[in-house]
């Protein structure tokens, strides 16, 4: 990919704790509008690369090129809410970008928690949290979303439908994805190229060719394609709470 046409571009990138060397020679490019699933073992160094690529953590060496005016909405693997701060959903969206409430409520409505604006933040559960932290992100109508473990503390039905919402928010806005995970299973069908690191990048390309790599199978195993995302018929859907939703063509 040419350094012309990438939203952002590392390359040679190296990070040393100490002794401990994190991450040797990784590169990633991402283009507009691509889907990119960042991959690898816990401790392999892919929330390091991520702070790399956002410029929170400067590398030991190597060179991060992002384009110029790059709006970049994060979604972090972690965010801890006082909890008895008096924060309504609403006051958390407006903590990161001040845009009325018509923009909260659009935001929280793309991503299926509208009836969430006026909730204490310490009340929602923890798949509608990471809706309305996803919300918060795309009040920056980013270029390139950063989702660093987003289904973390989800349950499976939960996950699969956060997969699905992600997929389509780049449908609709044209947005590119870079999606952090530690475990292809549930999102190969909803990405177009991956990148396996542990330390350094194990392998990449597109999910097919990756889970068939040996390294892959290695570090996850063979991967069961009837479980991954989207592969599989289902006459059902689930709500933010991972819940069985009925549709017109399910049950009686």
């Amino acid at each position: 990919m040419a350094d012309d046409q990438a939203l952002i571009r590392a390359d040679g990138i190296a990070v040393d704790f100490g002794d401990r060397k994190i991450l040797h020679d990784v590169g990633v490019a991402i283009a507009p509008g691509e889907i990119v699933t960042l991959i690898g073992p816990n401790g392999g160094g892919k929330t390091t690369l991520v702070r790399v690529l956002l410029g929170l953590l400067r590398p030991g060496s190597g060179r991060v090129r992002r384009r110029a005016r790059l709006r970049i909405g994060y979604v972090p693997q972690r965010m801890h809410i006082e909890p008895t701060l008096p924060l309504s959903v609403s006051g958390f969206l407006a903590l990161g970008r001040r845009a009325g409430r018509d923009a909260y409520r659009a935001a929280l409505a793309e991503v299926g928690v509208a009836h969430l604006l006026d909730s204490p933040v310490q009340q929602v559960s923890g798949g509608e949290f990471q809706r309305v932290v996803l919300a918060r992100a795309l009040l920056r109508e980013p270029a390139l979303l950063v989702l660093d473990e987003p289904a973390q503390g989800v349950d499976i039905g939960g996950q699969r439908e956060l997969y699905r919402l992600i997929a389509g928010l780049r449908e609709r806005r044209g947005c590119a994805v870079l999606l952090v995970s530690h475990d292809l299973h549930l999102v190969m069908a909803a990405t177009d190229r991956v990148l396996c690191i542990n330390g350094h990048v194990c392998c990449t390309g597109e999910p097919a060719t990756v889970t068939d790599h040996p390294e892959y199978r290695r570090l996850f195993g063979p991967i069961d394609r009837e479980f991954a995302v989207y592969t599989h018929a289902h006459d059902h859907e689930h709500d933010v709470h991972g819940d069985v939703v009925e549709t017109e063509t399910g049950g009686a």
